[in-house]
């Protein structure tokens, strides 16, 4: 069996919370050698299951997905010996992951121009909330507040232009601007490979929100001027919205290729909708969409979901189910796909980093560290000797291990 495919490749996760992070997770799925470095006490994120409002659980799970695959260390960066710990094993990595925010970089002497001319191979990758260039660059944010509500999302998936804006659930935009941070890496390994050097890489919530929702930025680029978004009951696309069922779930019906109209009225028993001529083509049934929508409110309310997935489903028509969380856990698709994998040999499943590669097999999950659980054998791979190591446990530099 080859082996995985960053084998060998050395990354220090010197980060917080999710975006970056989890961007180390994904190398970690490949095989890389990746050090959590946590600061005394521990990563505030291993603490956020326990927030008010998050769901009860004796298992730590945004840990548990986030870290896996890890080495921890736990080092005090604010300190000199620690201070020196990092240099050495900056020197000896291919990838270093931060995103401690800019002022803190600068006091802690982890900015890109601190390692650059000493360590021409490594890649830096760098995290911010609102970039690193303008006023805000030094501003801290998380994805609900960078990538959610900055950007125009929170406020284009209101049900309609009267209601409040939605809330983001946790990790939403973390984990796309995770990938984001993940291809950017990838990317500047790439050019390492062409020219022998790395190089620093710049990734924002902010920036990977407006991607997000690029669509509509694109638009008001171009001079759109966007309506207030009307209750479904009143859109404009009866064929693209959503419909509630007997059993009260709900699903999104998306048929805009004009062939599937047909085979859609003949679906719900209504095929002399294709020759009324309120509905007889496109246009009019834009004109007359809340007409339309109201017919199928009544239709779609007589059967249950499982009864019209099976009916769409034999008739090719493209749709989605309103999943909800408890469902999908147990999805046979999921698992068919490969999307939820086992956790190490705790019984657990946990979530896939979200795209495969031929000829490149991902590694058996392990779980996440304890704190500090890998701290002196990281130093003594790093070369430290066990009375240097003992000596930097005792002045309080390390934990753990």
């Amino acid at each position: 069996m080859p082996e995985p495919l960053f084998a060998g490749l050395k990354v220090i996760d010197c980060a917080s919370y999710v975006a970056a992070p989890a961007a180390a997770t994904v190398l970690a799925d490949f095989g890389a050698d990746v050090i959590k470095i946590e600061p005394p006490g521990g990563d505030p994120w291993r603490s956020q299951y326990k927030r008010p409002g998050m769901p009860q659980t004796d298992h730590n799970h945004p840990w548990l997905m986030d870290s896996r695959n890890k080495r921890g260390l736990a080092l005090d960066l604010k300190s000199e010996p620690g201070r020196a710990v990092l240099e050495r094993l900056v020197s000896q990595a291919d990838v270093f992951i931060t995103n401690i925010p800019l002022p803190g970089r600068e006091r802690l002497q982890v900015r890109y121009a601190d390692f650059a001319e000493k360590y021409p191979r490594l890649i830096y990758a760098s995290m911010t909330a609102y970039g690193e260039e303008g006023d805000e660059a030094g501003k801290t944010g998380f994805d609900a507040t960078a990538y959610w509500a900055r950007t125009g999302l929170m406020d284009e998936v209101r049900p309609d232009h009267r209601a409040i804006p939605a809330r983001s659930v946790p990790g939403m935009g973390d984990k796309p601007t995770a990938m984001a941070l993940y291809g950017a890496v990838v990317t500047a390994l790439y050019q390492r490979e062409k020219t022998g050097r790395g190089g620093e890489v710049r990734v924002s919530l902010l920036g990977s929100g407006m991607w997000a929702n690029a669509y509509f930025i694109q638009a008001q680029l171009c001079g759109v001027i966007f309506p207030p978004r009307p209750p479904r009951e009143e859109s404009l696309m009866s064929l693209a919205n959503i419909y509630r069922t007997l059993d009260d779930r709900w699903f999104m019906l998306v048929v805009i290729n004009e062939r599937q109209w047909p085979a859609l009225a003949q679906a719900i028993g209504m095929p002399w909708l294709t020759t009324d001529s309120r509905f007889v083509d496109a246009e009019a049934r834009r004109i007359n969409a809340p007409v339309l929508t109201r017919i199928f409110d009544d239709v779609f309310a007589r059967k249950t979901l499982a009864e019209w997935r099976a009916i769409l489903d034999d008739s090719g028509l493209t749709f989605g189910v309103v999943g909800t969380v408890a469902e999908i856990v147990n999805d046979p698709q999921a698992r068919a796909a490969g999307i939820l994998r086992p956790l190490a040999d705790t019984g657990l499943m946990t979530v896939d980093s979200p795209f495969t590669l031929s000829g490149a097999r991902k590694v058996p999950v392990t779980t996440a560290p304890e704190y500090g659980e890998h701290s002196r054998a990281i130093l003594r791979s790093a070369g430290y000797s066990e009375r240097e190591i003992d000596g930097l446990y005792d002045s309080g530099t390390i934990a753990g291990g």
